[in-house]
């Protein structure tokens, strides 16, 4: 759907780039004075890194500004970045003497539980204040704002905004202004309620409409509710049932569903059934951004289901956008995964 006056960077993002440390296969939560193992174990490139990665395994050209620590967890997620998934890291910069943040994340009875270290990048800040034009954004909206976000929108590139857990517990929707320059916002069930002092995610849904045109609300296991303010649609769509190894990431890998969706002028519907999709076979890997599918993937599940018996005709027909997408015959492409270690030393 590129155009040839379109900018040359199709998704722009900032962040903070994790080390991610992932443990699976726990029968519980740790208990306090007490050892747990872990059945399972995986590295890969974290927090913003999630998103980066998906959006660049379905074949958006992807543009990251962010801060490397100066040590091997930071050389390492750079090169599985820029290396391993092809993603435009020249508005990133490595600090010296500054070490990488890094997250440890429990999975167990289908959800996961996180703890994280690190300090705050010494400036000059990574992002830049006048970013290049680019087709598309993701903006995580901070309770000061993001001075970037108006001037993007402004040159024409379209922003999805998602947003973190307020730890305060003041859910001030002030926190919200900078959706008067987005195009879409997509929080989770939890805090779109919390935002908008509703008590039903759909409601919230419809209610965060007065800050965008699009809102996107997750509803888990659910699968995914979405108003339109400008066109008055509004799709729901249920999730996919899998067998989840590794929650990580996957809201990350929805947002960079619908972004790619969107930027193909696809319908709502198809749109949230895409986003769902690429999150429910992330679930099934290690990691938050080595486990997002590319479009091989994508054409084996599709491939998959058509040939199982007894599946749902309604549920099929839901997919069928995916016949004019996907290639024909899949030819698979390698895709590095999250591992126990960082590296190995090979003779």
């Amino acid at each position: 759907m590129r155009t040839p006056d379109d900018p040359v960077c199709d998704v722009y993002l900032t962040g903070t780039v994790f080390l991610d440390i992932i443990l699976t296969g726990l029968e519980c939560a740790p208990v306090r004075g007490t050892e747990s193992w872990a059945r399972g174990m995986g590295s890969s490139p974290g927090g913003v890194a999630n998103m980066a990665t998906a959006l660049a395994r379905l074949g958006l050209r992807t543009s990251l500004a962010a801060a490397f620590g100066d040590d091997h967890y930071g050389d390492y997620c750079w090169d599985a970045l820029e290396q391993g998934e092809g993603i435009d890291l020249s508005l990133s910069r490595t600090v010296p003497g500054w070490h990488s943040p890094v997250t440890v994340s429990m999975a167990y009875e289908g959800e996961r539980t996180m703890v994280s270290h690190g300090h705050e990048a010494p400036p000059p800040e990574p992002a830049p204040d006048c970013p290049p034009s680019s087709r598309a954004a993701i903006a995580s909206l901070e309770p000061e704002g993001s001075s970037w976000i108006a001037g993007l929108a402004a040159d024409g590139t379209r922003i999805f905004a998602d947003v973190g857990w307020d730890e305060t517990g003041r859910w001030d929707p002030g926190r919200l202004a900078d959706l008067a320059h987005c195009e879409a916002f997509l929080p989770n069930a939890e805090e779109a309620m919390r935002f908008t002092r509703t008590e039903c995610p759909r409601a919230a849904a419809r209610a965060l409409t007065a800050y965008v045109p699009t809102a996107v609300v997750t509803l888990g296991a659910e699968g995914a509710y979405a108003v339109d303010a400008v066109t008055g649609e509004a799709a729901e769509v249920p999730a996919i049932a899998v067998e989840a190894l590794d929650p990580t990431g996957a809201g990350d890998v929805f947002v960079a569903g619908f972004v790619t969706g969107t930027l193909a002028g696809w319908p709502l519907a198809d749109r949230l059934a895409f986003a769902g999709l690429t999150a429910a076979l992330s679930v099934q890997e290690f990691g938050g951004s080595l486990s997002a599918p590319g479009w091989w993937e994508i054409a084996a599940w599709w491939q998959y289901v058509r040939g199982e018996r007894d599946q749902d005709p309604a549920a099929l027909r839901r997919y069928a956008f995916l016949d004019d997408l996907l290639p024909t015959p899949a030819t698979p492409r390698p895709l590095r995964r999250a591992v126990p270690t960082i590296g190995f030393r090979h003779a």
